[in-house]
């Protein structure tokens, strides 16, 4: 912005301009609606909602009301010691320190709270979904994760078809839904919970309501909300540069049909636009060795505003860090809006995962996080990009595959033609169909089950952990996983 100019010479001035509109976006905007501000959001896709549509939607809140009702020991401190158990405070992690860690214990169950006043329907999420590292101190078995409760799309009126689609379209809570997809042959619990659930959804198309959870109903309650406060939301208005007064932003340069506006911040301007997995130049830059494709998040995740915050000064850190999440390409998974994941896959008993020489090197359970930061480690030394989950019959006819049975003799034709299933009688003849030394695949495979026997995984602790058992299945034995 030139010297001289003022808020007249843009196109129009609000308070508080937001750039993306993922969850942070839109709660940021009910403060700032609930202070008596003017807010846009601007959104560079078609839709509104962000990689939290697509994503679970869980929110890690430590000291939460819910939590609080039920566990009385729950406090801020213990929420702190597990941040500095699992948190380096040296030149690795700059994007934290204590300070901060005691600011998100402190400000993040009042920001449950303030939602909830705000008319969103949020809930536990379980009784049961630990904490990555719930054997480190403060670490908590429970859980202190946090969902929005399952939501009626056609409340959004005809903001209803600029949601982005979640990947859970059902009524029920999404650790239900997990549940009953994994074990509903082996709990009658779990089939009257699915059937409730198919109650719901027959009422569903009698009565035309369009229901969804996870991510998309976090972000389907967020809009609501958001357009009831008055937030003004636009989609298609990607925002190109920041405008900069005596070093500081003043308002934004956005695409409105084709046109450049400039659009004035009173207050200032928060982005919140994502990250750049969708742009294979800056993953080569960064992340090399990743590709776009692998990724889940939206189409306008391309990091444009990384490179416009640092050509104003901004430092960029962690650039080689993600939330990783595990996927798999199974046949079809083009046409799946999102990628069959792989969290559980090689964490049910009968099941490990090994590189391409046949040798085993991760934990298959805990952090998705962490097995995914394993993976492009061990892909640095020996090929572990595809790695290889190795199972037996019992785990084929016990835990399905991307959705579908392997354990019985008519084996989906498309998994078995694509490559993508390898079938063998012996380890020796599998090792040959994976193209790994069938010695060092026996080894491993030996290995893992003299420590199944055992009890005790020796060499990566699978098992030792709550939220491994989480990742397990609850009806084997003495050790989910």
């Amino acid at each position: 912005m030139a010297k001289g100019m003022s808020m007249a010479d843009f196109d129009e001035t609000f308070d508080w301009v937001v750039v993306g509109s993922g969850a942070g976006s839109m709660s940021s905007a009910l403060v700032m609606r609930k202070a008596g501000k003017s807010v846009v959001i601007l959104e560079k896709t078609g839709f509104i909602g962000g990689t939290t549509a697509k994503s679970g939607g869980v929110m890690w809140i430590p000291n939460n009301r819910f939590i609080r009702a039920e566990e009385p020991d729950e406090t801020p401190e213990k929420a702190m010691a597990y941040l500095d158990a699992v948190t380096d405070d040296g030149s690795d992690s700059p994007g934290t320190s204590r300070e901060k860690r005691m600011a998100y214990v402190t400000e993040s169950p009042r920001m449950l709270d303030f939602i909830i006043a705000q008319g969103l329907e949020m809930e536990r999420a379980s009784d049961f979904w630990p904490d990555y590292y719930d054997d480190l101190p403060g670490g908590c078995k429970t859980t202190r994760c946090v969902t929005a409760k399952f939501f009626n799309t056609n409340e959004l009126g005809e903001w209803r078809s600029k949601l982005r689609p979640g990947f859970a379209p059902f009524p029920a809570k999404l650790d239900h839904g997990m549940k009953f997809t994994n074990y509903m042959h082996k709990s009658w619990g779990y089939k009257w919970l699915f059937a409730k659930v198919a109650m719901r959804v027959v009422a569903a198309k009698i009565t035309g309501k369009h229901f969804t959870t996870a991510g998309a109903a976090l972000q389907g309650r967020m809009l609501k909300a958001s357009l009831a406060a008055g937030v003004e939301l636009r989609t298609e208005t990607p925002v190109s540069q920041m405008i900069v007064e005596d070093g500081k932003v003043v308002g934004v340069i956005a695409e409105v049909n084709g046109q450049k506006k400039r659009i004035g911040a009173r207050l200032g301007v928060l982005v919140n636009a994502g990250g750049f997995a969708q742009n294979q130049a800056m993953r080569d830059k960064y992340m090399p060795g990743t590709k776009a494709a692998w990724s889940n998040t939206p189409e306008g995740d391309t990091g444009e505003m990384h490179v416009e915050l640092e050509r104003l000064g901004g430092v960029l850190a962690q650039m080689d860090q993600m939330v990783g999440y595990q996927t798999t390409y199974a046949p079809g998974f083009d046409k799946d809006y999102v990628k069959p994941g792989g969290q559980g896959m090689a964490a049910k008993p009968g099941a490990i995962l090994v590189d391409q020489t046949g040798v085993r090197y991760l934990n298959e359970g805990g952090s998705y996080e962490l097995f995914c930061q394993r993976m492009l480690e061990r892909n640095r030394e020996v090929g572990a990009i595809p790695s290889w989950v190795i199972f037996d019959q019992t785990y084929a006819e016990n835990y399905k595959l991307c959705n579908k049975w392997v354990g019985k003799a008519e084996k989906p034709k498309e998994f078995i033609e694509s490559g993508w299933l390898k079938v063998a009688d012996t380890i020796e003849e599998l090792a040959g169909k994976i193209g790994a030394d069938p010695a060092t695949l026996r080894a491993t495979v030996d290995r893992w089950n003299a420590m199944v026997d055992k009890g005790v995984d020796e060499d990566f602790g699978r098992g030792g952990r709550e939220y491994d058992k989480w990742l397990g299945d609850p009806f084997h034995g003495t050790n989910p996983a």
